[in-house]
């Protein structure tokens, strides 16, 4: 089952998700402001992702700019940081068996279907 974690008022988490609809794929969206992944979905999603934590998060955010910019903060730090305040967490994330995408550009999700 693909599985995309979704921001309804991103403009870009919402051009994924029309790619997903158009595919004709079943899939599960998770809307991860209202159910936050635990810090060991969100470790497994990084893993699945091949990346680091702080290749997840939108640093553009005011939370970001506030809070932790500049820091030097652990993996596991930035992975709390992400749990607490999920606003940080880059979107749209899709994942299909054990494989996973950033939807940025959403053409990227394309790759997993």
């Amino acid at each position: 089952m693909i599985k995309v974690y979704h921001n309804p008022r991103c403009r870009k988490s919402r051009e994924g998700l029309a790619i997903l609809e158009a595919s004709g794929k079943e899939f599960e969206i998770i809307k991860y402001l209202d159910k936050v992944p635990s810090e060991a979905e969100l470790s497994e999603i990084i893993n699945i992702l091949g990346i680091s934590p702080i290749q997840l998060i939108r640093k553009t955010e005011k939370i970001w700019k506030e809070n932790y910019k500049g820091k030097d903060l652990s993996d596991a730090e930035l992975i709390t940081a992400m749990t607490t305040n999920p606003k940080l967490i880059e979107r749209p994330i899709v994942i299909k068996n054990n494989k996973g995408v950033i939807g940025r550009p959403a053409s990227t999700i394309l790759e997993i279907l």
